[in-house]
């Protein structure tokens, strides 16, 4: 009985775990280290993020307001998708391992 308590409460907590995040871990180890990664921050500037990681590849402008940046990081010739998120005032209120769109779609799979 304990043994079947401990296996449920484990899998709950892991499941919220990649519900609050559901990245790849080991992006962020192998990219931790890239300036967009490392140094922007929830709350940033939009100028403050493009004299960290340059131009974006592409900016799209979110239905609600504000803007997304689409990066692309090299790291030992492999590439990954990253994106920064801007809100209505122009400052991040999101980024993570994966595009802007993809970031959108899985938003609005969640919503409903």
């Amino acid at each position: 009985m304990y043994k079947h308590a401990l296996i449920a409460v484990l899998a709950g907590a892991t499941l919220i775990g990649c519900g609050s995040r559901p990245e790849n871990p080991v992006d962020y180890v192998t990219y931790r280290d890239q300036p967009l990664v490392k140094q922007v921050e929830n709350g940033m500037t939009m100028q403050k993020v493009i004299a960290i990681g340059g131009s974006p590849s592409t900016v799209i402008d979110l239905p609600h307001g504000g803007t997304c940046n689409n990066y692309i990081l090299n790291q030992e010739g492999h590439q990954q998708p990253y994106y920064v998120r801007f809100d209505a005032t122009g400052h991040v209120d999101a980024k993570g391992f994966k595009t802007c769109e993809q970031r959108q779609k899985d938003q609005q799979a969640v919503s409903g």
